[in-house]
């Protein structure tokens, strides 16, 4: 399929096309990856509309559980909804299991959503190759509200900061996250913090958990705290209020101008991020920076030279010919 009769099916709603640009999104082949930048071109002007919401937090606290709730309330509403959940990939096998499906049984069922299970391949802080794009690619095709799901991660991930424009961080009250809420990390970036299970028996120390994190979260962030609040996914308890703040949490984005600088501050660091993979690529390929690099390489390796003074010599070599820019 030529990448102008893809974009056309992803802008007519065809879910197979939207599929198969999300594989192309989070291929690693550089014609792939050619032509998927392609197909974003084409597509930019349908992108950008959709609330980007990404649910964080540790394995076990219930992110998919409470994702099949949450996409279910806003399906009631009348809207429509597109799932991007990040799986841990195997370190022996590279594998995934990719069970998403199972975990929020009413969102695979709808016809109104879009539910897309992807492997991190190893990738650190919670997402996956290609989420960035596969963001955009379902806005293309008319979702207006996107839910990720990430890896569980730990405190110090943050890269899914920077694919959303609502993070939303799952706690649990008991499970070591007493301790875990008052370090520094995602709890700086978050938008939300939801302390979950908030049922039966474990009602009381999810409220009691919510409080303390409110007063820790006063001190860590006195000029912006973060929402605070509790909720049961299996109960749905605190489902519907959750859709109701991040309406207007949108809604407060949109009108103070914070989502156009918050996105742009995103395209920065996402330049930065690709500037680096691609000039390491390059590093590998070309003749001869690679035998530079691994000469240099091998000298740090033996300790006969500081890894900070190769990398200044590598760099030096490589631009030391550029004509200084008037």
């Amino acid at each position: 399929m030529s990448t102008s009769a893809l974009a056309l099916g992803i802008r007519n709603g065809d879910r197979r096309a939207l599929g198969r640009a999300i594989t192309l999104a989070e291929s690693s082949r550089p014609e792939d990856r050619e032509a998927v930048e392609q197909l974003l071109a084409l597509l930019a002007p349908a992108t950008g509309a959709a609330h980007r919401v990404a649910l964080t937090g540790p394995p076990g606290a219930g992110k998919s559980t409470l994702l099949d709730a949450l996409g279910a309330a806003a399906l009631a509403r009348g809207g429509n909804v597109a799932v991007l959940a990040i799986d841990p990939a195997s370190a022996i096998s590279g594998g995934s299991l990719l069970g998403d499906a199972l975990r929020m049984p009413r969102l695979a069922a709808s016809e109104r959503v879009f539910l897309r299970s992807s492997s991190n391949a190893g990738t650190l802080g919670g997402t996956a190759p290609g989420t960035r794009e596969s963001v955009l690619l379902c806005e293309a095709a008319g979702f207006r509200l996107v839910l990720i799901e990430t890896v569980g991660v730990g405190q110090a991930e943050q890269a899914v900061r920077d694919v959303c424009d609502t993070l939303v961080l799952l706690a649990l009250a008991g499970a070591g996250d007493e301790i875990q809420g008052i370090k520094r990390g995602l709890l700086e970036v978050a938008d939300a913090v939801l302390v979950n299970k908030a049922d039966g028996a474990g009602q009381a120390a999810a409220h009691a958990f919510a409080d303390d994190m409110r007063h820790a979260l006063a001190l860590l962030r006195p000029g912006s705290p973060p929402h605070v609040g509790v909720v049961s996914a299996r109960t749905e308890q605190g489902v519907s209020e959750l859709l109701e703040w991040l309406t207007q949490h949108a809604a407060r984005l949109t009108a103070s101008g914070e989502l156009q600088r918050q996105r742009q501050r995103q395209l920065s660091r996402a330049f930065r991020a690709a500037l680096s993979r691609a000039l390491l690529a390059r590093l590998v390929t070309d003749t001869r920076a690679s035998a530079l690099l691994g000469q240099l390489e091998a000298e740090v390796a033996a300790g006969q030279r500081l890894p900070t003074a190769a990398a200044r010599e590598l760099t030096n070599a490589l631009f030391t010919s550029w004509p200084a820019r008037p």
